[in-house]
């Protein structure tokens, strides 16, 4: 097997309990759970052999085999959706080239996002991790930076070298950058789009090694990798007219299906 996307979700989210299963709708009115929209985006990336829904919830189980996906069962110790990818993983017995975990919280996630993604990783054979990144818009900064003044956890921004190999990402909004942007023009902030592509070997390592603190203070899974020295790639994406957000917070809610509406995403 070449590519295996997993989708991690799990019922019992600190922040938004039961999120998998929230309607989202969309520009026709049709409704549709998040985990059913997390699912068709993956089903529209291209070079992908296989695609599963790995959960530790009797619910989101019987819902996605109720739409047609393939789940497998994970434990209810798993601490974060790479930890979820790893059991995945292993429970299939599959030896894939390259583990897609494009996390159930993003339904907007366009296609391209995920190929551009693992053709960066296949290019770059020191990279042991991938994972996109966005460049923010004045409009995306300044409702990242409205998030966190509000006090809500919401997107991820990420910093990176010259080489493309990340140096933090953070539930702040970083670089900090004086000034105002206009709703279109370019920032020097980079989203970080919730999707990464690893390498089998750097996914079980990951599963043996301890929350590091860096992680514990953040929340943000991927900084496990960077604390124990490895290299994470950052592809950067194009939006190409399309806006992106993950959905969160329950605030976020009203957020998607606005975008959806005016992306027309049914």
């Amino acid at each position: 097997m070449s590519v295996l996307v997993v989708i991690p979700a799990r019922h019992a989210s600190t922040r938004y309990p039961g999120k998998p299963l929230v309607d989202l709708t969309g520009a026709s009115g049709r409704k549709r759970s998040l985990i059913r929209r997390s699912w068709d985006a993956a089903m529209t990336v291209s070079g992908v052999d296989q695609v599963v829904v790995a959960t530790d919830d009797d619910r989101i189980r019987d819902h996605a085999e109720g739409f047609g996906a393939q789940v497998v069962m994970t434990s209810t110790l798993c601490r974060n959706g790479t930890e979820r990818c790893a059991e995945a993983v292993a429970n299939l017995g599959l030896s894939p080239e390259i583990v897609v975990n494009l996390q159930g919280d993003a339904p907007l996630t366009p296609a391209w996002f995920v190929e551009d993604l693992i053709a960066g990783l296949r290019a770059d054979a020191r990279a042991e991790v991938a994972t996109p990144v966005l460049r923010c818009s004045g409009r995306m900064r300044a409702d990242l930076i409205a998030d966190r003044m509000a006090g809500r956890v919401g997107g991820t921004t990420a910093v990176f070298g010259h080489d493309r190999q990340a140096l933090y990402f953070s539930k702040e909004v970083v670089p900090f950058a004086a000034g105002e942007f206009g709703d279109n023009q370019p920032s020097p902030v980079f989203h970080h789009v919730g999707v990464y592509a690893y390498r089998p070997a750097a996914l079980t390592a990951y599963a043996d090694w301890p929350e590091g603190p860096l992680e514990q203070l953040e929340g943000l899974e991927q900084l496990r990798f960077l604390e124990r020295g490895r290299r994470i790639l950052c592809v950067e994406v194009e939006a190409r007219g399309r806006q992106f957000w993950e959905l969160n917070n329950p605030e976020d809610v009203a957020r998607i299906e606005e975008m959806m509406r005016e992306m027309r995403i049914e």
